[in-house]
């Protein structure tokens, strides 16, 4: 009697762990298609943003799309503005960091190369 007892623990042990570890599959699945789907959503949200007067403060023709590392800048008459947009909860990655704070350093140049003189 306890031989049969241990081995039907032993069984439905062996059916839960593997129960559990095809729900963990799944959930880890549909966690990444979710995360998936937002980061094309942002992507294509980001080409549209210039055209969204409420929101993009710039006269659109003055806006360069860059893509990456940053979404573009805005030169504008009297600034220059480098725009990174962000959706939902997303954050800046660490070389988007890296340029904000070389912005606000002022650690920006103007270089000019002449060629074929």
């Amino acid at each position: 009697m306890i031989i049969i007892l241990i081995t039907l623990s032993i069984l439905f042990n062996i059916f839960f762990f593997a129960l559990l570890l095809k729900y963990r599959r799944l959930y880890v699945e549909e966690r990444y298609k979710k995360s998936s789907m937002s980061v094309k959503y942002g992507k294509f949200l980001e080409n549209y943003i210039p055209w969204i007067k409420e929101i993009f403060p710039y006269r659109v023709d003055k806006f360069r799309f860059i893509g990456n590392p940053i979404d573009g800048i805005v030169f504008d008459e009297n600034e220059i503005v480098f725009m990174e947009f962000k959706t939902g909860k997303s954050k800046l990655n660490e070389s988007q960091k890296r340029i904000k704070k070389l912005v606000k350093e002022k650690k920006v140049k103007w270089k000019e190369i002449k060629i074929g003189q």
